[in-house]
């Protein structure tokens, strides 16, 4: 029964079935399945997407869905890894949000879960979060990266104030800085200081692990 319960939470995810997967993941926890192998579960779907996301074999509504219905099912393993007390093994902490005045949030919920099936903890500060809100959310969960989002041009160089504001509170060299979104460039990345850029939430995984020498 676990191996039937750890292939439909798979299957659930690489078809886009966000009631599915919560429905397996409701399942692994009646039948006893260990936590961590529902986690690896998720995590072996994500990354399946995510790779023929990457080759271009499909395409963006395809990355939505699996993400959609792996964030369907990640509350409830999460809820049960906390109940056994285990432990994820973590490459590293990531506080995420999308900046001031700005409110779109399917990219950097995209991101949000492929760094956690990436094996990263995240913690998502949601939209429109403020300066001082991710200086706060650095101290509080003692984060490795801190990852903004922006997509509009007006709303990008909120970035240059979050690093700006880093600097200022002598918290610059603790932590790096990756962004995205639709409205930036490297060129742009580059100007502000940020530490890495790329276009894509499959990439910004990649990006995280190199930036912390994983």
């Amino acid at each position: 029964m676990a191996l039937e319960v750890i292939e439909s939470l798979k299957r659930a995810v690489v078809e886009y079935d966000a009631e599915g997967a919560a429905g397996w993941a409701r399942k692994a926890v009646v039948e006893g399945v260990a936590p961590v192998k529902a986690m690896q579960a998720l995590t072996e779907a994500i990354r399946q997407v995510g790779d023929r996301f990457g080759k271009g074999e499909l395409w963006l509504p395809d990355l939505v869905g699996a993400a959609d219905a792996m964030q369907a099912a990640m509350p409830i393993i999460e809820e049960e890894l906390k109940k056994t007390g285990a432990k994820r093994k973590s490459l590293g902490i990531v506080v995420v949000g999308t900046v001031f005045g700005d409110i779109h949030d399917i990219g950097k919920a995209m991101v949000c879960t492929l760094l956690t099936a990436g094996g990263f903890e995240v913690h998502d500060l949601g939209v429109n979060v403020r300066a001082e809100e991710f200086l706060e959310a650095i101290d509080k969960f003692n984060a490795d990266i801190l990852a903004m989002s922006a997509l509009l041009t007006m709303t990008a160089s909120e970035q240059r104030k979050v690093i700006e504001a880093l600097r200022v509170r002598g918290a610059r060299d603790r932590v790096k800085v990756m962004v995205g979104g639709g409205a930036l460039t490297q060129e742009f990345a580059d100007e502000i200081g940020a530490d890495g850029y790329d276009p894509t939430a499959p990439g910004a995984v990649t990006l995280a692990r190199r930036l912390l020498g994983k």
